[in-house]
């Protein structure tokens, strides 16, 4: 009869690792506390400098109130997959935040949700890629050598649960040994918690989806349905020809128009345009101040709810009768234009002006030149540029275009140094310029139209400046390079007259503080619109209008 072989002992060291689901969320947790957080560690060390104890305490009970949050999801059948999740997503966030100082907060998840492909595949560099893999994937595929024991019902249902209870009360009885100074910390450093991962990054995507919640219903209220065209359109004149140009990720400190030690605006300087020198922006990313430079509030009033339930600038200029068309060579108009016509060129094919898929905003002229000759009716254009955006900034402006050298030639800003990323941005703003001029030149040659250009950017950028990079720091912490953006006027000899416009008033205002709360109700203004919703306090013409001509028409 054979004789079956025993089967060879299996080598102890070759057996996977067998532990509790809580047991595995307390080490995941201590993981992301000390090897995800350089940020949060790097600013706790500077807010408690000369108080290491209390800062001790303050990582104690930050690393608690983890500990509650994965206590929910340590069940024996997702223990597994809700931690890697949880890495890859702090991998992914943290070396945004370490690397560019970049917050994420809800307006970053709304400017996430919001981006194209076309956008955002350049932030998708090698730096990020090999991150995420060592510090996300890798780990999180580890997570899934390691055996689950299984536990009787009492302990699977209890651990959980007491990790929950048992974490917030740590957090809490930890907080409480020195409340008023933590408490103060909190509330005058936001920017330390909104530094912490995983949990900013949830927290802001929990807001930003009870945000877009309450939005679903939203009907659009009526604004300024009675606006009409004031009495300077009484007399016989030419059809009016305003362009608006949206900017995008313009600083005003890097115009020359503004003092800037660089000659990135030779062509505006060469041109009789009013250059404002003191504009702030609603906000530091496109989702917000777009939509809130278009809007009759004002940066303390608007919100995203806010903007979607009441018409906009746009709108109130075609109850006003004129013709208004949206076009965009960036993500979109943001619900901006929702109400208008629009026309997208993003992704043309176009060989001059798109060789790389993407369009610099040269390709505005090309349409410009087809449609201006068509106008027969008063019409306002807005062309909303890809301008400066970041951080591809050497592909913003035709190749052989570079004035500033070197530049920097990649999206990775590790691989540049600070004078390589400040030329191409440069570059960008010249480029700018350069649109910008020709674009008025052209207006200047329309003998049958009464033109003007208005430019405004959305927000500014940082280049490196305390360790940040890009745009979209929550306001109260952003520097000033992001939140200080240009602003011009031109105006064509047949515009101010028409309009009974005196240039040299509205330009002896060029050093006023202003901001995108004006830009409603300074387009009103300049085109003599009379509508309630104007305000007169915001409007930089209001008081530049000539009134013997207004008396006349």
């Amino acid at each position: 009869m054979p004789i079956t072989p025993e089967p060879a002992p299996v080598d102890p060291g070759l057996r996977r690792l067998s532990l509790p689901a809580g047991v595995i969320s307390l080490i995941v947790a201590a993981i992301l506390m000390l090897a995800y957080n350089g940020t949060f560690w790097s600013r706790g060390a500077d807010i408690f400098a000369g108080h290491p104890g209390q800062f001790i305490v303050f990582g104690l009970a930050v690393y608690a109130l983890l500990v509650s949050f994965v206590g929910v999801f340590s069940f024996r059948v997702i223990v597994r997959p809700a931690l890697a999740a949880l890495l890859i997503v702090s991998a992914a966030t943290s070396y945004y935040m370490d690397n560019l100082g970049v917050m994420i907060d809800r307006d970053m998840i709304q400017n996430v949700a919001t981006t194209t492909f076309t956008e955002s595949k350049h932030l998708v560099t090698f730096g990020i890629v090999a991150h995420v893999t060592l510090f996300g994937i890798l780990p999180a595929a580890a997570l899934f050598l390691v055996r689950v024991q299984r536990q009787r019902w009492l302990f699977a249902l209890g651990v959980p649960v007491a990790m929950f209870l048992g974490g917030l009360a740590v957090s809490a009885a930890l907080l409480m040994t020195n409340y008023a100074s933590y408490a103060s910390v909190l509330r005058e450093r936001k920017d330390f918690m909104g530094s912490f991962q995983p949990g900013a990054p949830l927290v802001a995507t929990i807001r930003y989806a009870k945000m877009m919640n309450r939005s679903r219903d939203i009907v659009v209220a009526p604004l300024g349905q009675e606006a009409r065209k004031g009495p300077t359109y009484d007399a016989p004149r030419k059809p009016v020809l305003t362009i608006i140009v949206a900017g995008e990720t313009a600083r005003g400190q890097n115009f020359a128009l503004n003092g800037y030690g660089v000659p990135t605006t030779p062509e505006l300087a060469a041109r009789d345009v009013i250059n404002f020198t003191d504009v702030s922006s609603c906000g530091t990313a496109t989702a917000v101040s777009l939509p809130c430079m278009f809007s009759r509030d004002g940066r303390a009033e608007y919100s995203f709810d806010r903007g979607l339930a009441n018409e906009n600038l746009l709108d109130v200029l075609t109850h006003a009768g004129f013709d208004v068309e949206w076009w965009d060579n960036n993500t979109g108009s943001k619900a901006v234009s929702a109400r208008v016509p629009t026309r997208s060129f993003t992704n043309s094919e176009n060989a001059e002006f798109c060789p790389t898929g993407e369009c610099i905003d040269g390709i505005f002229m090309q349409h410009l030149e087809a449609f201006v000759p068509t106008i027969t009716r008063d019409t306002v254009l807005v062309l909303h540029q890809i301008g400066s955006h970041g951080p591809t900034y050497h592909l913003r402006y035709p190749e052989g275009f570079a004035r500033f050298l070197p530049t920097c030639e990649t999206a990775e800003f590790k691989d540049c140094t600070e004078e390589e990323i400040r030329n191409a941005y440069d570059n960008t703003i010249a480029y700018t310029d350069q649109v910008l001029a020709e674009t008025i030149d052209f207006l200047m040659a329309q003998d049958g139209l009464a033109t003007s250009l208005l430019y405004v950017s959305d927000h500014g950028e940082s280049l490196g400046e305390g360790g940040l990079y890009l745009h979209g720091a929550p306001y109260f912490m952003a520097p000033e390079v992001q939140t200080k953006v240009p602003m011009i006027l031109w105006m064509s000899e047949s515009f101010r007259q028409q309009l009974a416009l005196d240039a040299a008033c509205i330009g002896a205002g060029r050093d006023a503080a202003l901001s995108h709360d004006n830009l409603f109700s300074t387009v009103l203004g300049l085109l003599d619109v009379e509508t309630d919703v104007r305000d007169p306090d915001l409007d930089i013409a209001s008081p530049c209008r000539t009134r013997v001509q207004v008396t006349q028409g």
